[in-house]
């Protein structure tokens, strides 16, 4: 193993950074700050930072095949230009729940854009369960919704030959695995391929790196764990000087190097200062592996 590195490449005092997606043409990280509704592009050349603020909790932010991004925010799956900063709306789902907002979000190595709901939060963690659903946008914009009762709707990636889709939803402390038909979307044939231990806690963002491995950021529990997804075992542990990790993501150069998001959002003053880089974006070098690069929506 080469000696791992961990580095707060970015300061950025995310109340809750979320979705990082690595952006080869413009060497950049793109990431949200759900509450601040704020999506980011950090260069990780000229070390500068563009915000673009929306108007509602944005949870997740993708790449666009035809030009700048797809983002969902509030119950809606939106375009946003990054040079004018125009969102428009492409489908709006669970007109129904109030109280909901997307979470994390994901393109599929189709076009397709997979995304779920949850109730919003009173505090971390803390909501109405059940309230949520997952969905996914497809390139022709119209959405279909694959089943609800979903408390906190989180991590999500395909394997690599694109036979199964991996989902989290947090509250149920697994990982699980769907067969995937990328032809049609569908899913199908749920399971569980790795609980969490008490320790690692909340399982949040997660990606696939070269070898078919899953990475999950635990949440409260300061740590990204790779995971076979084969065998249900952890392979490794590499810990973090924040809690409150949130997702990670492969990118740089030749996807070798990891960022992970954190939150700062529920933390106390003495907690703060024991966390000072809580919020910041980290980069971890060293792993000796490779992450794959996103996939960007085809709408």
């Amino acid at each position: 193993m080469s000696s791992i590195k961990i580095e707060c490449v970015l300061p950025e005092n995310c109340r809750c950074g979320e979705s990082p997606v690595w952006e080869e043409s413009s060497n950049s990280l793109l990431f949200v700050d759900i509450p601040a509704k704020k999506v980011c592009r950090w260069n990780s050349l000229t070390k500068q930072v563009q915000r673009v603020t929306v108007d509602a909790p944005v949870s997740s932010v993708a790449l666009r095949q035809s030009g700048g991004y797809v983002a969902t925010v509030g119950t809606k799956f939106c375009t946003l230009n990054w040079e004018d900063q125009s969102v428009v709306v492409l489908a709006t789902v669970d007109k129904d729940k109030k109280n909901n907002r997307f979470n994390d979000g994901k393109v599929d190595p189709a076009g397709r854009y997979f995304a779920g709901t949850m109730a919003e939060e009173t505090a971390p963690a803390v909501l109405e369960r059940h309230q949520g659903s997952l969905y996914s946008l497809f390139p022709d914009h119209h959405v279909k919704k694959y089943f609800d009762q979903v408390d906190i709707s989180n991590g999500l990636d395909w394997s690599l030959d694109h036979k199964i889709f991996y989902y989290i939803d947090s509250l149920s402390y697994s990982v699980d695995a769907f067969d995937y038909n990328l032809q049609t979307g569908q899913i199908s044939n749920r399971r569980s391929v790795y609980k969490l231990e008490k320790d690692e806690q909340i399982p949040d963002g997660m990606c696939i790196d070269a070898e078919g491995k899953l990475w999950v950021a635990c949440y409260n529990g300061g740590r990204v764990i790779r995971l076979d997804p084969e065998t249900g075992k952890r392979l490794q542990t590499v810990k973090l000087p924040v809690d409150k990790t949130t997702s990670c993501c492969f990118g740089g150069k030749d996807y070798s190097e990891m960022y992970v998001t954190c939150a700062r959002d529920g933390m106390d003053s003495e907690s703060l200062l024991r966390q000072p880089e809580a919020g910041g974006i980290f980069k971890i070098t060293g792993l000796g592996v490779k992450g794959i690069a996103p996939y960007p929506y085809a709408g």
